[in-house]
């Protein structure tokens, strides 16, 4: 006998849907017969729980976009130490391999960004919380004298939120020399110098 999802449950799979049509179609010429095929439903039963196909569209970069903060920001607030916590956000933020979904469907968002005031958003918030992020670890560390920073805390944040863009967009380009684990190493070349620690943790 099958199961009858909820109604949350089948929002999280139309969610999964508009992601692999955004994937497959681009994120400007998605449509939604495309999220309807991929979801396995009619048009009509998409619209049954998204009217509005845009604001599915919304919620799908955003359920993508949790993964590069919240989860992040989860992982690192059980970590104690300075030095594990930016090694470990440092390599969270790049992606798992060149096929990385995620990562690929951020590179889309960045390209109909300059075309779309919401994405636009979106990303500039992401930026911007995922900065934040960095900020705290070493403004820590700095504190407990782990790190002595080469700048201040909003610098080093953002360059390292943008060497993380750059190789991931890299990586999920296919560059044939650059995969997640020298990208990773580079930035943590950068981050040495930004905080004057080895950062020689295996994590």
């Amino acid at each position: 006998m099958t199961t009858r999802k909820s109604r949350a449950e089948r929002r999280a799979d139309l969610i999964e849907a508009a992601r692999r049509a955004m994937l497959r179609h681009g994120t400007d010429g998605v449509l939604l017969n495309q999220v309807a095929e991929q979801a396995g439903l009619t048009s009509g039963a998409v619209l049954y729980h998204y009217p509005d196909l845009s604001d599915l569209l919304l919620e799908a970069h955003q359920a993508g976009m949790e993964r590069f903060y919240e989860q992040r920001l989860r992982r690192v607030a059980v970590l104690d130490d300075p030095v594990t916590k930016l090694v470990v956000t440092i390599r969270s933020g790049l992606p798992t391999d060149a096929d990385d979904d995620d990562v690929r469907l951020l590179c889309e968002l960045g390209g109909s960004a300059g075309r779309n005031r919401v994405y636009a958003t979106l990303l500039t918030s992401l930026f911007d919380r995922q900065v934040s992020l960095y900020q705290m670890i070493l403004e820590l560390g700095a504190a407990r004298g782990a790190f002595t920073l080469a700048a201040d805390s909003l610098t080093i944040g953002r360059n390292l939120v943008a060497l993380e863009d750059a190789y991931g967009y890299r990586i999920v380009a296919r560059h044939p020399t650059l995969r997640t684990p020298e990208a990773a190493e580079l930035i943590l070349s950068y981050a040495r110098q930004a905080t004057g620690n080895p950062l020689a943790m295996t994590a």
